[in-house]
């Protein structure tokens, strides 16, 4: 993610920044999640220790460097002061200091060597990580219920998913290798400057926590402004995604000036907050430079009285301030990994939240069935999303080859028994079973398959029509596919496309209809040929002459099959063999539509207030 890359850049105002990351997302079980993450890295031990291997030479050999120049710079002084001075015999040493630049040359040759396998190793110990992690996350997701995905928003299952994930995979990658590479840094840095003289080597560690302590008040400051930033951000984002979604709905109720001012009031307050955010957190690596500047003007005091001294050779110095100007870096960048440490195991924890959410009941997989007869029954069934039961002790009866129709106002229970039927959810108590067998005893895409489902809400994927028809049935002919589709009334829209059946469809498929869209769903159910059909509405967003042309077509499909119909319109189920009317989750009438309107009850009052809206419209 863009923070991970932003912490290789150096600056007060990434420590702002990173501040700002953990304020906005912290861990709750930061140890806990922290030891699970290097668990997937157990396997890739040995690749690690090279990594840490490669890591300590690389950085050795780097910090040699400003000594190895600094024995240059006296060996040229020496030989220059000499000669001016007249001591015999004294000059210029060029071989010598030709052999030190030759040396300070292999030195960071090497390095540079052992930073490449370093990084090398490392980005395939964090892909191959990041691909366990991802396999792991998507075996989950084909576990776990349809209640998880129902409780959840897809962006937020996504973002765990992708988001989360790559920031685990960049923090391994970068900050991983920059952490150990600061840490041996620092420590290096330390001891070549002790043996240079602990005197300087005081003084530039007192001018770290004057820094700290100079720099505090802008941190806490831009830590507000860079949350604010953020917020303002995802407000901003979250209006333009749902202004470009319903695009059409603000046209056509003339939101658009409205719409302009909303954007350019969240617009103006990210700006306000982007800008004093960045201005404050610049303002920390100058005051930084300041302080820095102070300690190096403290160090060539000293370093001037104790070359005079002959305490030190002046290119002793050379290298110490060399040293003491690498020395602030790794610290600083040590303290941005921290921070992005925090958040990346922030993101670990969402993800192992995913991982450990309560996955579907086993199946115990004991009876097989080769092509049901579509014998349907509810026994004593007992339901409830949570503790409250939804469904109490429901009992149908369905005959192979009958059409049930479920009806009742809005939250009555219909979907929910379409659920119960697919298995989307585990029942409470009671049982349902299919020609006498209990589904639990079932696989779940045994069971599933059983069924074809074409459902009110439409779903098409991005890609052809062809392969969009034949989703649901593998290994069929081309043959089959326009049959069906010729059954479902959808062939003849499909051959006026400019491709005709190689019609791509876009990702929301919004470049055909709603009609068209329902009859391809429709045709993709007639392809699969199941024992039982679900339908939920099907015909409610096609026109009434095409209506009438899919009601013939389903007429046919359900023709020696078991159907369970969702209905609204009850106009549409009058010759449905069993009608189930549905309240409050209970199955409170059924049976034909000539007995529940002789009983005179729920049934007789819904279908009458449709039938007199009808003749008032």
């Amino acid at each position: 993610m863009s923070k991970d890359k932003k912490s290789q850049s150096h600056g007060g105002g990434l420590m702002g920044q990173g501040n700002m990351m953990v304020a906005g997302q912290k861990a709750k079980d930061f140890k806990g999640t922290l030891r699970r993450l290097l668990s997937y890295l157990k396997p890739r031990r040995n690749q690690l220790i090279a990594v840490f291997f490669a890591a300590i030479m690389s950085t050795v050999f780097m910090i040699a460097g400003p000594k190895i120049m600094g024995n240059a710079l006296t060996e040229l002084f020496e030989g220059a002061y000499g000669k001016l001075t007249g001591v015999p015999g004294a000059g210029i040493d060029f071989d010598a200091i030709g052999r030190l630049l030759l040396l300070l040359a292999g030195l960071y040759v090497t390095s540079s060597i052992f930073s490449y396998i370093q990084q090398y190793i490392m980005a395939g110990v964090a892909q191959k990580t990041v691909y366990t992690l991802r396999e792991d996350v998507n075996e989950k997701l084909e576990k776990l219920p349809l209640k998880y995905f129902d409780g959840r928003p897809n962006g937020e299952i996504l973002s765990r998913v992708t988001n989360d994930i790559d920031t685990i995979g960049s923090t391994l990658q970068q900050s991983m290798t920059q952490f150990i590479t600061s840490i041996v840094t620092i420590v290096g840095i330390i001891i070549m400057m002790l043996t240079i003289s602990p005197i300087l080597t005081l003084i530039s560690i007192v001018t770290l926590p004057l820094s700290i302590f100079v720099i505090r008040p802008f941190l806490k400051k831009s830590q507000k402004h860079f949350a604010n930033q953020q917020r303002t951000l995802g407000e901003l984002n979250g209006h333009i995604e749902e202004m470009y979604t319903g695009h059409q709905v603000v046209k056509a109720f003339g939101h658009e000036k409205k719409a302009i001012a909303e954007f350019d009031k969240v617009n103006e307050e990210l700006y306000d907050a982007g800008r004093k955010a960045q201005f404050i957190s610049g303002v920390i690596m100058p005051m930084m430079s300041f302080v820095g500047n102070l300690g190096y003007v403290l160090i060539c005091i000293v370093g001037g009285i104790l070359v005079t001294n002959r305490a030190i050779s002046i290119g002793d110095i050379q290298a110490f301030i060399t040293y003491s100007r690498q020395f602030t870096q790794p610290i600083a960048q040590t303290a941005n990994i921290a921070n992005i440490i925090q958040a990346t195991v922030a993101a670990a924890e969402r993800v192992f939240e995913l991982l450990d959410e309560e996955e579907e009941v086993q199946e115990s997989n004991t009876v097989t069935l080769q092509r049901s007869k579509g014998a349907v029954a509810f026994e004593h069934v007992d339901f409830g999303y949570g503790d409250e039961l939804l469904i109490e002790d429901m009992n149908i009866k369905v005959l192979p080859g009958q059409t049930v129709a479920i009806v009742g106002p809005t939250g009555a229970g219909k979907t929910t028994l379409i659920n119960l039927l697919m298995r989307f959810y585990e029942i409470n108590g009671g049982k349902i079973t299919i020609d006498g067998f209990d589904t639990r005893d079932m696989s779940r895409e045994d069971l599933r398959s059983t069924f074809g489902m074409v459902l009110q809400d439409t779903w098409l994927f991005n890609g052809t029509i062809k392969a969009n028809l034949a989703y649901g049935k593998k290994g069929v002919t081309d043959d089959e596919i326009i049959s069906a589709a010729k059954t479902a009334r959808a062939d003849h829209f499909i051959r006026t496309l400019p491709d005709g059946y190689d019609t791509v469809l876009n990702e929301e498929a919004s470049n055909i209809s709603q009609g068209q869209k329902q009859l391809l769903t429709i045709a993709r159910a007639v392809l699969a040929d199941p024992p039982i059909m679900i339908l939920d509405e099907a015909t409610s967003s096609v026109d009434t002459r095409t209506e009438a042309l899919i009601q013939q077509a389903m007429n046919r499909l359900m023709e020696g099959r078991t159907s369970f119909v969702i209905a609204h319109r009850l106009s549409t189920i009058r010759d449905a063999d069993l009608i189930l009317v549905m309240d409050q989750g209970k199955v409170i009438e059924q049976g034909t539509h000539e007995e529940l309107l002789e009983e005179n009850g729920f049934y007789a009052d819904l279908y009458n207030s449709q039938f007199a809206k009808k003749v008032a419209g």
